[in-house]
């Protein structure tokens, strides 16, 4: 293997890892998710440089989907090409995880949560990453139409196999991810983490009793979107720009979001956390970690900057009561 990289000696010098639940596994604060930037329409030597800033200050885990793109498994392509030109010989310091469950392919079985879906997309992933096996395989969102049993046994069949070391899931609901953490119990292969969307404009993991219930469980919880799609940073004080995701691609954010209401919370917030030496999107992502209930938060970015700057949230994750209820009072 051809490498041109030698990542840094001092990676694991400032970087926080924990547990992700009960399991031994651990991750690292702050994960990179590849559901962005990473597609067949992106520069290749950009989603090199993200990777490699990432490794080089401690993030070890990369979060993929068989659908992430456009097109859909190509950023899994592109991790593939990253693995062999640059990461791949530290394969044994990488927590690699894939999903399967949104639209892939033609035909009924190319989505959802049918044994036969989950586990022919596993195959694909591992394909084009140029994988023995994942770290992480996750079901990516439930299936009304799928008993959540054949759902697990597809999980535990492919980590049984050696296609992946832990099971995950994703997009579950409290009620179904006790009954899958029971499932799995039973098949001898515990569930580690749920990822769940969380961030101070999205409290849906407090509400429908998520964050509770797999903290009680001993059950992991990894965060997308803490940044409400950029919401939260200082993008759009000021208008929209050309270059932002609203302009760019609003399937994910649209002009709508942007209310009078939610720039002045925009406003509030970051004037808060300018009084905490943070910027609006440093202080929603240590918000996220401010207690010991979510295991890692993830993180996607355009520039190797962005890393670097959003991973000095690992040294202020600390709010007092005054500030979280100011953050409460602002972002309701």
């Amino acid at each position: 293997m051809a490498v041109d990289y030698k990542a840094s000696e001092n990676r694991y010098g400032e970087m926080h890892y924990l547990h992700s639940g009960k399991s031994g596994l651990q991750l690292p604060a702050v994960s990179l998710g590849l559901w962005h930037n990473f597609g067949s329409n992106c520069d290749f030597e950009n989603m090199r440089a993200l990777c490699r800033t990432a490794f080089d200050h401690g993030i070890t885990h990369f979060d993929l989907a068989n659908n992430y793109g456009p097109v859909p498994g190509s950023a899994e392509e592109n991790f593939g090409r990253i693995l062999v030109k640059d990461l791949g010989v530290y394969r044994d310091e990488l927590v690699i995880s894939t999903k399967a469950g949104y639209d892939m392919w033609e035909g009924p079985y190319g989505n959802f949560g049918s044994k036969k879906h989950l586990l022919a997309s596993l195959d694909q992933s591992l394909k084009r990453m140029d994988l023995e096996y994942v770290d992480i395989f996750y079901h990516h969102r439930m299936d009304p139409d799928t008993p959540v049993e054949e759902s697990m046994m597809a999980l535990a069949q492919a980590v049984h196999s050696g296609k992946a070391l832990y099971a995950g899931i994703s997009n579950y609901d409290r009620e179904h991810t006790v009954q899958a953490m029971e499932i799995m119990k039973d098949l001898k292969c515990p569930l580690i983490i749920n990822q769940r969307r969380y961030s101070i404009f999205d409290r849906t993991i407090e509400k429908d009793g998520v964050k509770e219930a797999a903290s009680a469980a001993g059950l992991g919880i990894i965060c997308f979107s803490p940044l409400a799609q950029g919401l939260l940073t200082d993008k759009y004080l000021h208008g929209i720009p050309k270059d932002s995701r609203i302009a760019k691609d609003p399937r994910f954010l649209k002009k709508d979001s942007l209310t009078e209401t939610r720039i002045e919370q925009i406003k509030g917030l970051n004037e808060l956390a300018a009084k905490r030496g943070q910027t609006l999107a440093q202080m929603a992502l240590s918000w996220i970690l401010k207690d010991n209930d979510i295991t890692s938060v993830l993180i996607g970015a355009s520039r190797p900057e962005q890393i670097t700057e959003n991973i000095e949230i690992i040294h202020n994750r600390t709010f007092s009561d005054e500030e979280l209820r100011a953050i409460d009072a602002l972002s309701k």
